[in-house]
Order: C-alpha cells, then structure tokens, then sequence
C-alpha cells in the first residue's frame, strides 16, 4: 500500500515537473483535489490573508511556480500528494479553464472534441448550454487542450491576453459551467484522485492552449460598473475605486474594506459594489473574496 501510495507520489511529481516545463506554475494536491499543504496560519487567531509573503509554503495557489527545485520541494514536503493544480490567469500563458460539468446520459461516453458540435452522447446541460452560448454569441471554440474528469466533465484550457484579468465564478456563465481565472487552478492530467484519475482527452495530447474568443471573453470578464444616478457621487466614488486599484500584494483586503466602509458611510455604498469587485479583481482578489469583504464593511457600517 505504502509503495503504491509512493509511487502515485512520483507520478504526480513528474506529470508536474513536466507542466512546469512548459510555463504552468504548479502546485501539489491531495487526493481530495484540495492544496495539499495546510496554511502556515491556521493557528493564527485571526484569519490572515498572507498570500505567501510571509515566505512558508501552505498559500494554495499562491504557491505555485515553474522552478524545478521549486516543485520538488513544495512535493517533498507533502509526500502524500496524489496530483497536481495548475495556477489560472498566471504568465506566460494566462489559463482560463472552462469547466463543464458532463454526466454521459448514454452512449460511448463524452464527447472529446474541442468545440460546441456533435456528440457521441445526448449532451448535457453543461454543454447544450456552451454549444447555445457559441451560436447566440458567435464564436467556436479552437482545438485546444481538453482534461477528462474521473466523474465525466471536462476541463476546456484557454489562454487570455496578459492585460485581461478573468475572475472565478461558479454557474455564472451558465448552469453546469463553472470558469477558472485568476486565483483559480486547473487539476492537471495525471492527477489521481478519491474518484479517479484526470486524463487528457484522444487527439488533444499534442495540443497548446489555444486563445479565448473575444466573443467568450467578454462574457467571462466583469461587466463595466454601471454609473450612479446622484451627481455628487462619481468623484467620490471614483477615489475610492483608485485607490483600491493601487493596492499592492498584503494590502488588498485592508484597502478594499476601508474602500467600502467609506462608500456605506457616505450612502452610495451599493452603487460602488460592481465597481469595487471590478477593482480588488483587478489586483488580483478573486471575485468571491471581494463581495465577502464588502458584505463584511455593509454589516459593520449598518450597525446602530
């Protein structure tokens, strides 16, 4: 058991060593496809939201990288990693994943081409609702790597230009279709996991991620802030927005929720969400953990 449990551990050591090679920043996961190292403030009475500039591995995502040695010793120090995540919306690449959730209902299994178009079986809703997003929208998805899941789904990897920042969400693009962007990861193929392995679909083996359509992603990115009615409230607004777009790595939260307190206090407080999400995303918060923090200053600023 130990051995078998060792040499999983390799294999995912090498499938990550190998992405790695190619500029996919890395990271080990457990056989749960969570981060395999724990938080090296998980003790800490208050939650920090160190993102590794403390200098300990345990960041999640935020410790991912393409150095050799590197890999090697964020695996060496959870030898009972079973797989690997790939960081999203990172360079060189910027990977956007396109995560349908695929349940066969019949038939060879799913399809593995690279684009809404025929299928060996009835298609989901997942991906009736991608092949429906393609024509109301019209764009095709290019040949492109494709990672089957051991439940069925599918994992579509796309790239985005470098000035682009495309958030996680869950559903938002359409039932079944969850998107993996900045902050995010991607399971690697060779991964293996309590439900099985993370393989590389027929005829896409020797593919690179290929380039999002313009038309996909500009419904992946967030939509522009819509303007408040009142005239006294763009200046003001638009200071705060600024300065939660300066804010650098270790500030971000603090500079977001001091942001929003401000704009609650002064009453233009639900005008400013969208475009304060749209700001702390740009710095790099993921889209969940900037509405947490705004909902946080609307508590605290509406309490008597």
């Amino acid at each position: 058991m130990a051995i078998t449990a060792r040499h999983t551990t390799t294999l995912a050591l090498a499938h990550a060593l190998s992405a790695a090679e190619r500029g996919l920043p890395v990271i080990p996961l457990s056989p749960t496809k969570l981060p395999a190292l724990r938080s090296p403030h998980r003790d800490e009475p208050r939650r920090a939201h160190c993102r590794g500039e403390c200098g300990l591995p345990g960041h999640g995502v935020y410790d991912a990288t393409t150095d050799p040695a590197g890999v090697r010793a964020l695996f060496a120090a959870a030898p009972w990693a079973t797989g690997y995540g790939i960081a999203c919306g990172r360079p060189p690449h910027q990977l956007i994943g396109i995560d349908l959730d695929v349940t066969p209902t019949g038939g060879g299994g799913p399809a593995s081409g690279a684009g809404p178009g025929p299928v060996q079986a009835s298609p989901p809703d997942s991906l009736a609702a991608l092949q429906q997003l393609a024509l109301q929208h019209l764009f095709t998805l290019p040949e492109t790597v494709i990672v089957l899941t051991p439940s069925g789904g599918r994992h579509i990897w796309l790239t985005g230009p470098a000035h682009v920042v495309v958030p996680n969400s869950a559903g938002r693009l359409a039932p079944g279709i969850d998107v993996r962007g900045a902050g995010g990861y991607l399971v690697g193929p060779g991964s293996v996991t309590a439900r099985g392995a993370y393989r590389l679909a027929p005829g896409t083996e020797r593919l690179a991620p290929a380039p999002c359509p313009r038309a996909l992603l500009r419904l992946l990115t967030p939509p522009p802030a819509r303007p408040h009615p009142h005239q006294d409230r763009p200046a003001r607004g638009d200071g705060l927005v600024q300065f939660v777009r300066a804010a650098h790595a270790g500030q971000r939260n603090t500079r977001l929720f001091w942001a929003a307190c401000r704009a609650y206090e002064h009453g233009f407080g639900e005008a400013l969400v969208e475009a304060l999400v749209d700001a702390a995303v740009r710095t790099g918060l993921t889209e969940q953990e900037a509405r947490a923090t705004i909902a946080s200053a609307a508590r605290l600023t509406s309490r008597p």
